[in-house]
């Protein structure tokens, strides 16, 4: 592993927030830089893309993987870089318990009427459509509609922070509910308002958070969808890990192109490889020793040193040399 990778890892490991044992999934390691490999700037985001993602073919990927993801996909429907961070968002049980989830969903489909009540409004809510999803619009909504200070309203970020705390964020309710009755909105808006920002007791996303997120399941999805064969041997040989199991991860490749062959003492190493195909751009992808339940590694060298010798001719021949 190379030497800065450790420091940060280490880095990472003696800080007091997340640690990279909570989060596994969210790396894409490359060889050489991540965006000389996948096109991650928005300008340069490809259709192809999108269009696999709107179809939720995103077993494997980071984050839209799940079940709930998956299902939520084909209505969000994402086309550009800003609707993958909303759907990463949306999908949180803060903005679920908040009935942020429905009327989000309406108004993206034309069923609902975006109504601001006052024009600040429109500029902190504008870009999710009258629907607070992050915490820094709960910020802005409390400055400019509540009349709150920074310093408050920094209080009421880390008060939505805690999530774990049942209760952090009522304290600022009355306080809000009078700042925007004071600044011209209906107390039933207000009250309306305070329950959906209390909400984000229950997790919900900083914008930031949301959009490191959804670089890294748009840089996966994009591995996924212009290689899926290589998407699918890596995938593999990081087991266990995610929602699904090698075999559904098999099912997933092979119902996108890939071919993937079986176990095979003569040619299998541990790890899942990649072997060339006569006729294709496209890789096979053979089925490591790994995959063998019960198989230790140390088994799967000495299989792996007897053949280099001679390739195996038989269950016979592999019992005594393997």
């Amino acid at each position: 592993m190379p030497q800065e990778f450790s420091q940060s890892i280490g880095l990472c490991r003696g800080s007091p927030g997340r640690r990279v044992r909570r989060h596994p999934g969210g790396f894409v390691l490359t060889r050489d830089r991540l965006d000389e490999l996948v096109p991650i700037e928005p300008a340069a985001m490809v259709p192809r893309t999108y269009a696999m993602i709107r179809k939720a073919a995103t077993l494997g990927t980071f984050q839209i993987e799940s079940r709930a993801q998956m299902s939520m996909l084909p209505r969000i429907k994402p086309r550009t870089f800003y609707d993958l961070v909303i759907e990463v968002a949306i999908v949180r049980p803060g903005p679920i318990q908040g009935d942020m989830v429905h009327p989000y969903l309406r108004r993206r489909e034309g069923k609902e009427k975006v109504d601001y009540p006052k024009p600040e409004l429109e500029n902190v809510l504008g870009k999710t459509l009258g629907v607070p999803l992050f915490q820094e619009q709960a910020m802005r909504v409390a400055i400019e509609c509540a009349g709150f200070t920074p310093g408050e309203a920094d209080q009421l970020r880390r008060a939505m922070a805690t999530f774990k705390h049942n209760g952090g964020v009522s304290k600022f309710g009355q306080k809000l509910i009078a700042g925007m009755v004071a600044n011209g909105y209906e107390r039933e808006f207000a009250e309306k308002t305070f329950k959906q920002l209390e909400r984000f007791g229950s997790y919900g996303f900083l914008e930031s958070h949301a959009a490191s997120f959804a670089l890294i399941a748009y840089a996966s999805s994009w591995l996924k969808c212009w290689h899926p064969d290589v998407f699918c041997a890596a995938l593999l040989n990081a087991q266990p890990m995610g929602f699904y199991a090698p075999a559904q991860i098999v099912r997933d490749a092979r119902n996108h192109g890939v071919e993937v062959r079986p176990v095979c003492v003569n040619a299998s190493l541990w790890d899942c490889t990649l072997e060339p195909k006569n006729d294709e751009d496209r890789f096979a992808v053979r089925l490591g020793l790994r995959m063998v339940k019960g198989l230790a590694n140390a088994a799967a060298a000495a299989i792996v040193a007897a053949r280099a010798e001679q390739l195996f001719s038989s269950v016979d021949d592999l019992r005594p040399r393997g």
